[in-house]
């Protein structure tokens, strides 16, 4: 249940003893989990959100406590990176009491990374104890450097506020990362701009294709833009050396030689990353994903709300893993549905 606010830590959870890690039906090891914390949001991006979405209830979310919980089985099932989403994850009340006490997992060497997506609006808020917490880096998304741009890709937002909050995030030492969609007709004659910015800034950037999720207002068609293309179009203006690179995510790397910047290319739809897949997708109501452009999902809230046992969850995140496929069918086509009906905010970004 959502109580009142406190600033009250939460009392912290024994880890338990490591048994086997969590290895899928193609033998590749899970060791990545992304949370979603909440299906709300501050924005309404175009490519994410219709405008007038309808949010869960908040009895159905996970509370701190159980996501708490259902992290650290995670962990102790190792899993060595967690990734916080939404949403955006900073709107959801009293968040940082969670990111307080799974950074004892950072302290005790159970995990490796603990990191943030964000839209970047509340950071100047919460950066410096991120931060002090632990967190070495984060990713911010964002489309745009036009105001009035990103005031209409957002339908609400304001640019000066994110800017600030990434300027909050480097003051505060953690490394930042901008996640950019390629929007067809949007944002394409920005792209060489905007890594101009971020590698000006010792920032990297990662370009990322529309994904067919969840019904929204604009047709996909008209968004979506090839990384092939847009890559292509860089070639012409900046020297691309390949990386072998890995961050432990989808995204594929290369150096802009003219800036000494990174670049990563995430492309769900001309070139899929399946082969690799590390990762399971947790959203805020407990369901686990396996794939995230596939329906199959296991009722983790179920088993939490089930038993106090541990070992109730972790044979339930064991069972989930056996099925997790060998990869997604995402199509962009303009009678074609979305690939799977939720939007990418309740799946977590």
């Amino acid at each position: 249940m959502w109580g009142p606010r406190t600033d009250d830590p939460m009392p912290a959870l024994p880890v338990p003893a490591r048994p086997a890690p969590l290895i899928d039906p193609f033998q590749r090891a899970i060791t990545y989990l992304r949370v979603s914390v909440t299906d709300r949001c501050d924005l309404r991006c175009v490519y994410c959100m219709s405008e007038d979405m309808a949010f869960l209830p908040k009895r159905d979310l996970l509370t701190l406590e159980e996501l708490d919980r259902v992290c650290s089985v995670f962990i102790a099932r190792g899993v060595r990176k967690l990734r916080i989403t939404g949403g955006e994850p900073l709107v959801r009340r009293d968040i940082m009491r969670l990111f307080r006490n799974l950074s004892r997992h950072l302290e005790s060497g159970a995990l490796e990374e603990m990191t943030l997506t964000t839209n970047g609006t509340r950071l100047r808020q919460h950066a410096a104890e991120l931060a002090a917490l632990g967190m070495r880096r984060i990713n911010v998304s964002l489309d745009t450097l036009d105001p009035q741009k990103f005031r209409a890709i957002t339908r609400r937002g304001d640019l000066d506020t994110v800017l600030d909050g990434i300027a909050a995030a480097r003051e505060a030492g953690m490394k930042v990362k901008i996640n950019a969609v390629a929007l067809k007709g949007v944002n394409e004659d920005e792209i060489p701009a905007m890594l101009d910015w971020a590698h000006g800034l010792g920032m990297e950037m990662t370009l990322i294709e529309v994904m067919p999720l969840g019904d929204i207002e604009p047709d996909r068609v008209d968004q979506f833009l090839p990384l092939s293309v847009v890559r292509e179009r860089l070639s012409e203006r900046y020297t691309l050396t390949p990386l072998p690179d890995r961050t432990g995510g989808p995204a594929r790397y290369v150096r802009l030689e003219e800036t000494g910047g990174r670049l990563g290319f995430i492309t769900p739809l001309t070139h899929n990353f399946c082969e690799s897949c590390n990762r399971v997708r947790l959203t805020c109501t407990g369901q686990l994903y396996m794939c995230l452009g596939q329906e199959d999902a296991a009722d983790l809230r179920a088993a939490l709300r089930a038993s106090p046992d541990d070992a109730v969850v972790a044979e339930a995140i064991r069972e989930a893993i056996t099925r997790k496929p060998k990869g997604h069918d995402f199509v962009i086509a303009r009678a074609a549905k979305p690939a799977v009906p939720r939007h990418m905010s309740t799946t977590g970004g």
